[in-house]
């Protein structure tokens, strides 16, 4: 039971983003590339709001419920805002080596679109925000226990492998509104997905 529990919300949370990787980036090198320096980038960031987070619970009276309560939404907010800094210092980066790679090719454009380094960044934020978030969830399904057993919902691991999914693709679509916002300055835009992020981060 455990291992079917396992194999099935697995496959429900990232099934259809590695779908999405293994038909539109796995055979294109540059894309690949995009994609583990976007897992990088990402996971910098949570470095950076772990760090920010471990700091603020030692100074933080561990006693205080409400105190406690408002740093939770503390670091949910800031992990949030420095993973939308890392996506716009991705972009830039992006940028730069999307006006190298035209510079050097022989028809003077670049070999991969801004829009495809959007799609794939975006991608590559949400697969590997879905393992962090979900990781614990999985490795607890495997048992022993019973979900539900003492009056809990019995719907706790399937329901946090749609969320998970959910979030794999919000950031896949964050990603391209983002990059997009950023090429054409619609700061509307850029506040809309931070704003959503937040959002999605506060539910």
């Amino acid at each position: 039971m455990g291992a079917a529990v396992f194999f099935g919300c697995a496959a429900i949370a990232f099934g259809p983003g590695l779908a999405l990787a293994l038909l539109t980036v796995a055979a294109e090198p540059l894309r690949v590339i995009v994609l583990v320096a976007g897992a990088f980038f990402w996971l910098v960031s949570l470095l950076l709001a772990s760090l920010i987070w471990f700091i603020s619970v030692h100074l933080s009276d561990r006693d205080d419920a409400k105190q406690q309560y408002r740093l939770l939404i503390f670091g949910a907010a800031v992990s949030v805002l420095l993973q939308e800094l890392f996506r716009f210092a991705y972009f830039k980066l992006l940028k730069k080596a999307d006006e190298g790679l035209a510079t050097i090719s022989e028809d003077g454009r670049s070999p991969i679109s801004l829009r495809q380094m959007a799609y794939v960044s975006g991608l590559s934020f949400g697969i590997i925000s879905g393992v962090f978030s979900v990781i614990n969830i999985l490795a607890d399904s495997i048992g022993p226990g019973i979900v539900g057993i003492h009056g809990d919902s019995p719907y706790y691991f399937i329901t946090s492998a749609f969320l998970t999914m959910a979030l794999v693709l919000l950031h896949t679509f964050w990603g391209v509104i983002f990059f997009d916002a950023c090429e054409r300055r619609r700061y509307w835009c850029l506040a809309l997905v931070v704003a959503t992020h937040l959002l999605t981060s506060g539910l």
